[in-house]
C-alpha cells in the first residue's frame, strides 16, 4: 500500500514539473528576475561588481546595483590605507561591511535602494 502511494506521489510530482514548464510561460520571467536580482546582489561583494556591470548591460536594475557596488569597492580599496589605524580602521571597515550586506540584501529583495552619497557618485558612472 505504501509503495502505492510513493508511486503515485512520484506521479503526481512528475505531472507537476512537465504541465508546469509546458505551460506556464511566466516562469521564465521569474528565472530572468531571479538572475538579476543575483547578479545585483553580487554587485556588492568586492570585486564581483564587474559581473553584474559587464554582463548584464540590459538589466538597468542590476546596472544601478553595480554602479554603486563599484563606488564601494573604490572606496573599500582607498579605505585600506585607514584600516591599520586602531578604531578609525574597524570603524570603516564594519560601515563597508554594514553597507555591503545591507546593499546585498537590498538587491536580491527586489529594490532599488539608494545609497546616501554613493548613489550620487554612480550616477556619474557611465557604461
Amino acid at each position: 500500500m505504501s509503495e502505492e502511494n510513493n508511486n503515485i506521489k512520484e506521479e503526481e510530482i512528475l505531472e507537476n514539473k512537465v504541465d508546469k514548464t509546458e505551460t506556464d510561460d511566466k516562469s521564465l520571467i521569474k528565472t530572468k528576475e531571479e538572475k538579476e536580482r543575483v547578479a545585483a546582489a553580487l554587485s556588492y561583494v568586492w570585486i564581483l561588481c564587474l559581473v553584474p556591470l559587464l554582463g548584464n548591460r540590459d538589466s538597468k536594475f542590476a546596472q544601478f546595483h553595480a554602479k554603486q557596488g563599484l563606488v564601494i569597492f573604490a572606496l573599500e580599496t582607498v579605505g585600506v590605507l585607514f584600516y591599520w589605524f586602531p578604531l578609525f580602521g574597524q570603524v570603516l571597515a564594519l560601515a563597508f561591511l554594514v553597507i555591503s550586506v545591507l546593499g546585498a540584501v537590498k538587491a536580491y529583495n527586489g529594490e532599488w535602494w539608494k545609497i546616501p552619497y554613493v548613489y550620487d557618485w554612480s550616477k556619474k558612472i557611465k557604461f
